[in-house]
Formats: C-alpha cells, sequence, structure tokens
C-alpha cells in the first residue's frame, strides 16, 4: 500500500489506467444501451417502464460502491497518515454523490408507475436518501476549512460513522418489509431473465469504468492542486 504513497507514481499509474477505461466505459455503455433501449423485451407487467432498470441499479450499485471507496480510503487515511488516500476519497465523494441523485431520480421515476407513488418513507428508499445527505456533507467538510489537513480529518470520521449505512441499504428489504422488491440479483445467482441480465450487467460495467476514467482525472486535479498550494506556501514563506 505503501508503494501508492507517492503522488508521482500514482499519477503514472493512473495515466496507463485512463485510456483502458475510457474505452471500456465507452464500449460497455454503448453497447449496454443498445440492448437496454432496443434490443431487450419489455416486461409484461411494466411493459417500456422496466428499461428504467438499466440505469436505476446501476446507479445505485456505483452510490454504494463509491461511498464504500470514500470510506475505505479516508480509513487508510486516518491509520497510516497516506498522502494520497484522502485526496482519493475526495475525488470520488462528488462522483459518487452523483450516482446517487441519479439513482433515487430514477427510482422515483420508475416508482410512480410501478408502484403508483413518487416516493416513500420505506426503509430502501430513506437510507439511500441518508447516504445521498452523507456525500454531501462530506463534501461540505472539506468545504469548510481552510486547513486540508483539519478538513481531511474531520471528513473521514464523518465517512467512517456514515459507512454504518451501507449494511442498512443492502439489507434494508430484507430485515424490514418495505414497499421496494427484495434483492433479484446477488453473488450466488439472479432471478433475472437473461435477455434483461445482459444489459444490466453491460450497464453496471460501463457506470463502474465511468466511475474510474473520472476519478482519474478529480484524482490528477487533487494532486495537482495540493502540489500549487504547497509551492504558494513556499514562495510565500520564503
Amino acid at each position: 500500500m505503501h508503494r501508492f504513497a507517492n503522488p508521482t507514481r500514482v499519477l503514472r499509474i493512473a495515466g496507463a489506467v485512463l485510456p483502458w477505461s475510457a474505452a471500456l466505459a465507452v464500449v460497455l455503455l454503448g453497447t449496454g444501451l443498445y440492448y437496454a433501449l432496443i434490443a431487450s423485451p419489455i416486461d409484461y407487467q411494466q411493459k417500456d417502464t422496466v428499461r428504467i432498470m438499466y440505469i436505476h441499479v446501476p446507479a445505485a450499485f456505483m452510490a454504494m460502491g463509491g461511498y464504500a471507496l470514500v470510506a475505505v480510503a479516508s480509513a487508510v487515511a486516518l491509520i497510516w497518515r497516506h498522502p494520497v488516500a484522502d485526496l482519493t476519497a475526495k475525488a470520488a465523494a462528488p462522483i459518487g454523490a452523483g450516482f446517487t441523485f441519479v439513482c433515487l431520480v430514477t427510482g422515483s421515476l420508475w416508482g410512480q408507475p410501478t408502484w403508483g407513488t413518487w416516493w416513500v418513507w420505506d426503509a430502501r428508499l430513506t437510507s439511500v436518501l441518508i447516504l445521498f445527505f452523507l456525500y454531501i456533507g462530506y463534501i461540505a467538510i472539506w468545504e469548510a476549512y481552510d486547513d486540508p489537513s483539519r478538513a481531511a480529518r474531520a471528513a473521514a470520521i464523518l465517512a467512517l460513522v456514515g459507512s454504518v449505512n451501507l449494511p442498512i441499504i443492502h439489507y434494508s428489504v430484507v430485515w424490514w418489509n418495505t414497499l421496494h422488491q427484495g434483492p433479484s440479483l446477488s453473488l450466488t445467482g439472479s432471478s433475472i431473465d437473461p435477455s434483461m441480465l445482459r444489459p444490466l450487467l453491460l450497464m453496471a460495467g460501463g457506470f463502474a469504468a465511468y466511475f474510474v476514467t473520472v476519478l482519474i482525472y478529480r484524482l490528477r486535479a487533487e494532486i495537482l492542486a495540493r502540489r500549487l498550494r504547497t509551492l504558494r506556501l513556499a514562495q510565500a514563506a520564503g
């Protein structure tokens, strides 16, 4: 892990990964959208509204995955004082917040024709909304401090405390009787028809590749901004 404590090395690795992640995002999203919007069948009950699933579900995956990355990077930064970990968490938070917003909006659009309501305060929906607020709070803390080290520490504590919400989101449809349907996809199998599972997995992979691509761009910007700030402080001290 300490191999990645050198920002120059991280930038070099990120530069090597970026073309592949960007190309993978274009290919997977292009193929996934074709299958999702054209080639996949309609649902016998939901009709064409089922196609919202191909955006909603991958966005939900990335909303939770993005926060998990923020929490893990924050823990690494707190425990080992890793100089790049806190920047990774800071760079990932706005991307995860964006995916969470997409998840909430598409869920509302899907819920109205399916459930007959745009929103209900059930466990799954409420816990995802809390996740969105945690993202916003994390981003706000970074902007509230002039000292980056204090901001990183306060934001990392919030990220770790908020990570308790992740298992609540995941198991909410199991622990409580909610309007939201139970899990249809897991590591042990799927109850989704293969003709619908294929575009769903393609879109999930495309969203993940897009996340990595944007994360690299944002991490580059954060590292360069910190270097510029250090240079300015050194010039001011001189």
